[in-house]
């Protein structure tokens, strides 16, 4: 049995990480938020199609690779990363005058779906 304050330990952190909402989570509820109901939707369908490219992917030994290869995880790992800075940085760009109370402008649902997919395929 592992002594009491390890246990303790363990909780905390698994309690935290449970607590943290990943990338996927926290780009569905901007999504939603700024851009309305249905692109949150298809947003949350975009991800739910990412996790269907990855089992794919991993079907076909893409997961066996990246496991073996340092440089192939990195690559994979800096894409999606990559991918969220253009994102925020698009957004950023986008609301400049966030001050200003004004309708978003709406995005469509299959934009909305693509970059859904495209976030939890690299995440």
């Amino acid at each position: 049995m592992p002594p009491t304050e390890h246990l303790v330990a363990f909780a905390l952190l698994a309690l935290v990480l449970i607590l943290v909402p990943g990338p996927s989570v926290l780009f569905v509820v901007t999504r939603s938020l700024t851009l309305g109901r249905g692109a949150g939707v298809a947003t949350v369908l975009g991800n739910t199609a990412g996790v269907f490219v990855q089992v794919i992917a991993v079907a076909f030994g893409l997961g066996a690779l990246v496991q073996e290869s340092i440089a192939v995880f990195t690559v994979i790992k800096l894409c999606g990363a990559a991918y969220l800075v253009y994102l925020g940085i698009r957004l950023l760009v986008e609301k400049a005058a966030a001050f200003v109370v004004e309708p978003v402008a709406r995005q469509g649902a299959r934009r909305a779906l693509l970059e859904g997919i495209v976030v939890e395929s690299m995440n």
